[in-house]
C-alpha cells in the first residue's frame, strides 16, 4: 500500500500538477483562439456587408450595353467555331 511520503505518491502528485497546469494553459489558449475566431468572423462580415458584385454598382444602361458587347462576343466565338469544323 502507498503512503502520503512513498516516492510513488510524490511522482503520481507532482505529474497530476504537471497534468494540470497544461491542462490549465491549453484552457488559456482555446478561449484565446475563441476571441481571435470571434474577432475573424465580425471581420469576414463586415467586409461581406461592403461588398457589391459588379452588374449592382452599374446603371441599368451599362449593364444593356455589357450584355450586348458579351453576346456579341459569344456570336463571334460561335462563328469561329464553326469555320473550324467547315
Amino acid at each position: 500500500m502507498l503512503t502520503n511520503d512513498s516516492p510513488y505518491h510524490q511522482k503520481f502528485h507532482q505529474l497530476l500538477d504537471q497534468i494540470r497546469g497544461e491542462v490549465e494553459h491549453l484552457q488559456d489558449q482555446v478561449a484565446e483562439l475563441e476571441q481571435e475566431n470571434q474577432r475573424l468572423r465580425e471581420k469576414i462580415e463586415e467586409i461581406q456587408e461592403g461588398q457589391t458584385d459588379i452588374f449592382s454598382a452599374m446603371a441599368e444602361s451599362e449593364r444593356l450595353a455589357l450584355r450586348h458587347q458579351v453576346l456579341g462576343l459569344i456570336s463571334k466565338i460561335d462563328d469561329h467555331l464553326e469555320e473550324q469544323q467547315q
